[in-house]
């Protein structure tokens, strides 16, 4: 975490950025900014209201982060979950989801389902406790559809027509003119525990083909399949291949998949998964909440401080295809044709396709048969729960993935649309999720954020940090963390119960937040950063450069948008993804060359091929239709790639191909139609069709950004982060200009510190028309957030000196760490120069006073006491290194004593170097503002004296380095985590001096 120095050894160029404290700076934009807060706290999220003048920096609980909150069942009591209530709302969080989860409990008869399991009245117990505490401190929170995932309930079984469904096939392989005189084929995977029914839906002959054979699926010819059905008696079946060749005797059942939740049982009888592509599935949801999980205490308290119902990622395992009932009829109503004939290729055994056709036909009605599961799925799922929860006072927050579906869509129709940080694999994932959002007029994107496998006591908030920071710039703009475990449960260890840990008996996944952490002393800190980022993401509209198109609105695939994921985001370009219904809503409109101006105001959309097909150029006709529409209205479209031979997705009916090509040229003949070759085209097209981006940068930049617009204000939020987490080489700190676009030409740049909550106008800058240039400069995943609003202050457009500020009574100041005369160059070019004197020589901070609270295990699992420990450091060493403390965990209190002198020091930056993991700074008996855990360095100055000066930093570590000891079964591998204040720590001088504008 240390800063790059100059040759002087003076700070680095960070702090020509950094946020003062200037009098009345915040008061400039106390109207102009409509970021909510206090006064406006019951303002929906995304509605532009007044900044009160605490407003950013004391964000609203609808904003700020909240909490997967782990229940072992109904193993809980209501003063607890009272409790804990109030631990969440202490410090500082929005708000908790609950879940019924024993994934650490390997010995499941320990618990008792039938009493204390979910949907018993002791579960409804806790849900009202829980929601009257939230209701009475603030917060809310969000049920989930049943326990752990996926959507399940007791009520049914594994042959219940409501259940989830499977489609396993049975097969036999004859040489020609060979006999099969018996049974129907058997299924190749046998049923789940459960499952006792089954019906046989079809039976089919056909020859293998080995032309048509991949390099894992067995070829056959399409032409030469007998439908043998009507020939099958009492379960039996005769027939007789002909001459020539193999032939492959295949039968389809239809059952049910046996499905159950994670980890169960948790209810008695056991709850089973539903069927997620019918409304008799979802109905049985609706069913059972009706009557056994919506008291009327619940129902009335759901008003007062229910959030959202939330649906985990879809998760539907099979050991053969996805199917339900009304599958084939539906199939043949919405794509035209009979699925019948192409059971062969659609059948799947463990999840991986076992046949093939002629490579186009196969593709085709696969494409055809997800298309029309995606259909159901919406329609019967997802729209049917989102209109059910508004009935009872939520909103509908879901996970949209898992299958071959179209999450783009989905997204659109989720009030809240969330991903995921363990399964997302770059930020490419999040922004197919922010496009559905954003063009179904929807505000948040919300994410479960901080899952890492083996992460459990281990995790750091700054390892969480720089997982997350990117994300918002993606469009995410609210995080749920993972998560809070209840205190405890029958047979768990210190600290108490965990949902993911042990995990197989060896170190699970993190992370159980909460008091049990040393590092929860700081969360208020985390937690008000976290909503200040929310506030400023869920502000008025999101806005992106670019539409691209994606044939298939898959997610968590990792697979971005050709040369705006490489080569785009890099210059400055933003993204997000749309699917063919996308461009079917309301909302497509265009004016002013904008897709959805009121929403986030497309300048272009970008068609490339399927990236998810080889690339394949396929168009669904009424999409080429529709953009022939958009572009007439003045949209500017860009093509990659050789189009002249497109072909629509699916199977094609009879010339549609040849009308999507006539199309397809109409289009191309559009005055703003471009088609390139190839991606290195792609900036030359984009300048001849106008489009150029909202932000810009001087250089190529590991620099993130996401924009919104409220009310003629825009807010950035800037990451200096990495497109995916496991990219290398690691990012470096960055310094350099930014151009930014603003909705208001008379508006003028402050910025926000996420940390602290302060508000600066930004000195220095350059303007022109709608464009406003800055400089930036970031450490590596640090963040900041420029708002360009009307207002007035004086500005330079240039400065020698690392920093130029705002000061008391309005007038220029420059700061920097040299002594020297620096020349500012105000607007017009007029240069004035201003001179700081001799300063003191900057101080490395090394002897130190610690004293360590030592968190261990007490007389019960959940109970935590603390053992003191003092130590006089000469050199500040990881924790590890210190005898006493080389197997503690918890916080530690490190204090110095300076002497500045009879004169003092006109001011200093503390710069606290490597801290692991978080810290706070005091300064003379004064807490100073929250330091930036990414980059710890502190503006001392306001709280230095003449003479000597106590220096305190209070800094709070994981809690591995104690369980490696405390619980060496689970816990003994784990290697040792460097705590403390690590440093080096040093007390930087810098000197100011007022510019002369006059």
């Amino acid at each position: 975490m240390n800063d790059d120095r100059d040759e002087q050894g003076g700070v680095s160029r960070r702090h020509v950025l950094q946020i003062g404290t200037a009098a009345g700076a915040g008061a400039v934009l106390a109207s102009a900014l409509p970021l909510g807060g206090p006064a406006v706290a019951d303002a929906a999220p995304g509605q532009a209201g007044p900044l009160a003048a605490d407003g950013f920096a004391r964000p609203a609980a609808a904003v700020r982060p909240r909490f997967r909150w782990w229940w072992p069942d109904a193993h809980v009591t209501p003063a607890e979950i009272r409790r804990e209530i109030d631990q969440i709302a202490d410090a500082g969080f929005g708000g908790a989801e609950i879940v019924a989860l024993h994934h650490s409990i390997r010995d499941k008869s320990v618990l008792d389902p039938e009493n204390h399991g979910w949907g018993t009245p002791a579960w409804n117990a806790g849900v009202e406790a829980a929601l009257d505490q939230a209701r009475k401190r603030g917060i809310t929170v969000d049920l989930t559809i049943g326990p752990a995932w996926p959507a399940a309930v007791p009520t049914l079984t594994p042959d219940s027509p409501a259940a989830v469904q499977e489609l396993a096939y049975g097969s036999v392989t004859l040489a020609g003119g060979a006999a099969h005189d018996g049974p129907v084929p058997e299924p190749v995977a046998a049923p789940e525990h459960g499952v006792t029914r089954r019906d046989l839906v079809a039976v089919h002959a056909v020859r293998i083909d080995t032309a048509n054979s991949t390099r894992k699926e067995t070829g056959l010819a399409r032409d030469s399949l007998q439908d043998l059905t009507a020939r099958v008696r009492d379960g039996r079946i005769q027939w007789t291949a002909p001459e020539g060749g193999e032939w492959v005797l295949l039968s389809y059942w239809r059952r049910g998949s046996g499905q159950r939740p994670e980890s169960g049982p948790h209810s008695a009888p056991d709850c089973v998964v539903v069927d997620h592509f019918s409304r008799a599935g979802t109905d049985a949801v609706i069913d059972f909440w009706e009557k056994r999980l919506l008291t009327p205490r619940i129902r009335r308290l759901i008003r007062q401080a229910g959030g959202a119902l939330f649906e985990d990622s879809i998760e539907l395992e099979t050991r053969a295809l996805n199917w339900t009932p009304d599958l084939p009829a539906e199939f043949e109503k919405r794509r035209g044709y009979s699925l019948w004939p192409y059971l062969p290729v659609i059948v799947r055994n463990k999840e991986a396709t076992v046949f093939s056709y002629e490579s186009g036909v196969t593709a085709g009605v696969r494409h055809d048969f997800w298309l029309t599961v995606s259909d159901l799925f919406n329609e019967h799922h997802f729209t049917r729960l989102a209109e059910w929860a508004h009935s009872i006072g939520l909103k509908f927050r879901a996970q949209p993935y898992g299958l071959e579906t179209d999450a783009i869509q989905t997204a659109a129709i989720l009030d809240i649309p969330e991903g995921e940080s363990l399964g997302f694999r770059n930020l490419d994932d999040y922004r197919v999720l922010a496009g559905g959002r954003d063009m179904g007029g929807r505000t948040v994107l919300s994410c479960e954020a901080g899952a890492y496998q083996g992460g459990a006591y281990n995790t750091t908030w700054d390892r969480l940090l720089r997982t997350m920071g990117g994300a918002y710039a993606a469009g995410l703009n609210m995080t749920v963390l993972h998560g809070f475990s209840y205190a405890t449960a029958p047979g768990v260890n210190w600290p108490g119960f965990a949902g993911f840990t042990p995990y197989g008996g060896a170190i699970g996944y993190s992370e159980s937040w909460g008091p049990r952490q040393p590092t929860w002393r700081h969360a208020g800190d985390v937690s008000a950063y976290l909503g200040r980022v929310h506030q400023v993401m869920q502000a008025g509209t999101m806005r992106a450069d670019v539409a691209v198109f994606r044939q298939k609105g898959y997610t968590k695939t990792g697979i971005g948008a050709g040369w705006f994921t490489a080569n785009g985001i890099p210059q400055g370009w933003t993204h997000q993804f749309v699917s063919a219904p996308i461009l079917e809503l309301p909302s497509a409109t265009v004016s002013g060359g904008r897709l959805n101006p009121r929403g986030p105001a497309y300048k272009v959309i970008f068609i490339e091929g399927d990236r998810f097909s080889g690339n394949a150029r396929t168009l669904p006709l009424g999409t080429a239709r529709r953009l022939l529409e958009l572009t007439r209205a003045g949209l500017p479209l860009l093509f990659t790639g050789d189009w002249s031979a497109a072909t629509v997705p699916g199977v094609a009916g009879e010339g549609e191909n040849e009308r999507l090509r006539a199309v397809l040229a109409e289009l191309f003949a559009q005055p703003r139609v471009r088609n390139v070759a190839t991606d290195a085209e792609v900036p030359g097209a984009l300048a001849a069709l106008g489009v150029r981006p909202d932000v810009s940068y001087a250089t190529t930049s590991t620099l993130l950004n996401a924009r919104r617009v409220a009310d003629g204000v825009d807010y950035y939020y800037l990451c200096n982060g990495k497109h995916a987490e496991t990219v290398k080489p690691p990012v470096a700190a960055i310094d350099h200009e930014i151009t930014l676009t603003r909705a208001d030409r008379n508006a003028v740049p402050y910025r926000l510190d996420p940390w602290t909550g302060a508000i600066e106008p930004i000195a220095v800058y350059a303007a022109d028309g709608d464009r406003v240039t800055v400089r930036i400069a970031l450490q590596p995943s640090e963040s900041a957030v420029i708002a360009l609003a009307p207002g007035r202050s004086p500005r330079a457009i240039a400065s020698e000196a690392e920093r130029v500020r705002v000061a008391d009574g309005g007038r220029l100041a420059i700061r920097d760490t040299r002594p020297g005369t620096y020349t500012t160059t105000l607007p017009g070019g007029r240069k004035v120069a201003a001179t700081i004197g001799d300063l003191p020589a900057a101080l490395e901070l090394t002897s130190w006073r610690l004293r360590v609270e030592s968190f261990g295990p007490g007389a019960t699992p959940a109970e935590t006491v603390t053992t003191r420990h003092e130590v006089t450091l000469d050199a500040l060493v990881p924790w590890p290194q210190i005898p006493e403390l080389a197997d503690a965990s918890g916080v530690g209190v490190y204090t110095a004593t300076v002497d500045l002198g009879e004169d003092g020091w006109p001011g200093a930056y503390l710069e606290l170097g490597e801290v692991f993991d978080t810290c706070r700074v005091t300064v003379n008996g004064r807490r100073l503002p929250a330091v930036d855990q990414i980059n710890p360095v502190v503006d001392a100055g306001p709280y230095l004296r003449r003479g000597a000066n106590t220096i305190e930093v209070e800094v709070a570590t994981t809690l591995n380095n104690r369980l490696r000891v405390s619980d060496p079964a689970v816990y003994g591998n784990a290697a040792r985590q460097n705590y403390g204040l690590i440093g080096p720590v040093r007390l930087v001088p810098y000197g100011e001096a007022l510019i002369r504008t006059g």
